[in-house]
């Protein structure tokens, strides 16, 4: 496969990733503002803000400069609306490869933007937030469904199980220190899509440890750290095909198989004591890793390198053509 095409895949999977994430985690923010009266809008929205990586400013915020700033902003790249345009970019890109169903699942989404929009505006942004999650979805069941399931398969979902993993780390910092009460706990699970999975795990008790513990190391659901980091090592091992008889591997999979194994014999009781360090050491790890194979795998050197030797040939002097 083209180097150009893999990097397309790995940035649509992360974009449409980002762009569901998002707007999860930003639908139940919106709900919490707007239910609890006892909530300091402006320091929640500016925590909110920082969490997904957005500069706060100068408040006062609002739902509504949230929403504005987060969802609806074309101009801002890390605005859901944004990174779509950006998702849309890459699959323009990629046309050759994709399927002819996820094109124009992603140019539908981003097209019918404006008029999502404009219903939100009447009917509020969980009708904005609720039809991404539904194109989101819609994408991803394309993929698996038309899209064969070779190197640029395993390259667009390796970049949605980095990304994933990334924005469930940025879930679990949404519940701020004197606020993370049973009602914000909740918030995490339904934002992940797993609020009914976790009462049938642990039998309808919302406590912190317990969410912490389901959200980062449970084996089976999904969205969890574990889990995404998992997928994430077995598709990048099948796209690193170079043999090495020392169990030599890339720098991406001793970074995903380091943090895998951390998460797979740590002491879940260990994660809630220090919860923001750990955070922080999974966003880093997949940062090291999608810098690392952007590096590795999609890095195009010339077939030809002139170099000047002094002898009389039909280039110039910088030995180019």
């Amino acid at each position: 496969m083209l180097a150009r095409n893999a990097d397309s895949l790995f940035w649509i999977g992360r974009y449409v990733e980002r762009a569901d994430d998002t707007a999860r985690i930003l639908d139940v923010s919106v709900q919490q503002l707007l239910e609890d009266p006892t909530v300091d809008t402006d320091a929640m929205v500016s925590h909110l803000l920082t969490v997904l990586g957005i500069d706060p400013g100068d408040g006062p915020h609002s739902v509504w400069t949230l929403a504005d700033r987060v969802a609806y902003d074309r101009l801002a790249p890390d605005s859901i609306a944004g990174i779509l345009h950006a998702a849309r970019e890459n699959a323009r890109g990629a046309r050759e490869v994709i399927s002819s169903e996820m094109w124009e699942c992603l140019n539908a989404t981003y097209m019918g933007l404006g008029d999502a929009e404009r219903r939100a505006r009447r009917l509020g942004p969980h009708d904005f937030l609720t039809h991404i999650k539904g194109r989101a979805a819609m994408f991803a069941g394309l993929t698996d469904a038309t899209l064969s399931h070779d190197d640029g398969y395993s390259y667009l979902l390796l970049g949605r199980s980095i990304e994933r993993a990334d924005m469930t780390a940025r879930l679990l910092l949404t519940p701020r220190g004197d606020q993370a009460g049973v009602t914000s706990w909740m918030g995490v699970l339904t934002a992940a899509g797993g609020q009914d999975t976790y009462v049938r795990a642990y039998r309808g008790a919302v406590e912190a440890a317990n969410v912490v513990e389901f959200m980062l190391v449970d084996r089976l659901f999904p969205r969890s750290v574990f889990h995404t980091l998992r997928v994430a090592e077995q598709y990048l091992a099948e796209l690193d095909k170079r043999p090495d008889r020392v169990g030599g591997q890339s720098e991406a999979l001793l970074l995903l198989g380091r943090a895998r194994s951390t998460l797979e014999f740590i002491d879940p009781h260990e994660l809630v004591s220090d919860l923001p360090g750990y955070l922080r050491g999974i966003q880093q790890t997949c940062r090291g890793v999608s810098e690392s194979v952007v590096a590795e795998h999609f890095h195009v050197a010339p077939y030809v390198s002139w170099t000047d030797t002094g002898l009389a040939t039909g280039f110039d002097g910088e030995g180019t053509r």
